[in-house]
């Protein structure tokens, strides 16, 4: 199961209202997979697609199919406000133990 930081709640919460899509949730989905792991990519949805599953938050849903829900497993969406990040949302994996061409011992 995925698991979301208050803080990214809030986040999700505040970008949802400044888009003018109050309602609306977000849709999870697999952009691809790099050394680190799953990338993911995220977007407002205003509800569930057929197939998809649905993780109630905190005032939204998130939305995501089978094949996303098995990498998201044991996951967590954490808000990240950092000079080496920027700002925004990073999904972070505790079972990728890093990659070697990156040279970092945590990967996003």
């Amino acid at each position: 199961m995925v698991t979301i930081t208050s803080d990214a709640a809030k986040f999700i919460s505040g970008l949802l209202e400044k888009n003018n899509k109050v309602g609306y949730g977000v849709k999870i989905y697999l952009a691809g997979m790099a050394c680190s792991g799953p990338q993911f990519g995220m977007s407002f949805q205003e509800n569930a697609e057929t197939g998809d599953k649905v993780f109630a938050s905190e005032g939204f849903s998130l939305f995501y199919d089978a094949e996303t829900a098995k990498e998201l497993d044991d996951c967590v969406i954490e808000f990240v406000d950092d000079p080496n990040y920027g700002t925004g949302l990073t999904i972070h994996n505790p079972n990728v133990k890093g990659c070697s061409s990156c040279g970092s011992g945590s990967c996003h």
